[in-house]
């Protein structure tokens, strides 16, 4: 089971990672989003920031369909995400193998080329060593 803590763990250790000060958490990489707390709206009340849940940027309508219909238990979307290219994350409905999996693809699909580049090697490297 991954929680808000474990998000900020992996969303640092990437490199060119700025956090946003904010209620819950907030990463970007080159100025873009790539996994921040829901911020809860609901009518008749004021907006409420969910760190147990997460959204992540997903990169297209398709990656995210495939993740919504595949994974109902653990993927859900909004109506004021229709047409954006990403999911909200229950964090407890996952562990941190597959949470570091997620955070690192929507780092990925945000990131600079160079950075990837330069992450992408680093694991190469790591591989080779084992």
């Amino acid at each position: 089971m991954a929680d808000a803590d474990d998000v900020r763990h992996l969303a640092r250790a990437l490199p060119h990672v700025i956090e946003i000060d904010s209620d819950g958490f907030d990463f970007r990489v080159a100025g873009k989003g790539f996994v921040w707390s829901y911020p809860e709206r609901r009518p008749g009340a004021s907006r409420r920031i969910r760190t147990d849940i997460a959204v992540l940027y997903v990169g297209d309508e398709a990656e995210k369909q495939a993740l919504l219909l595949g994974e109902p238990d653990v993927f859900f979307t909004t109506p004021a995400y229709d047409g954006l290219p990403l999911v909200m994350l229950r964090l407890a409905q996952v562990d941190v193998d597959r949470l570091t999996e997620l955070v690192t693809d929507a780092w990925r699909m945000r990131a600079p080329d160079s950075a990837v580049g330069d992450v992408d090697r680093t694991d190469s490297l790591s591989r080779a060593d084992q």
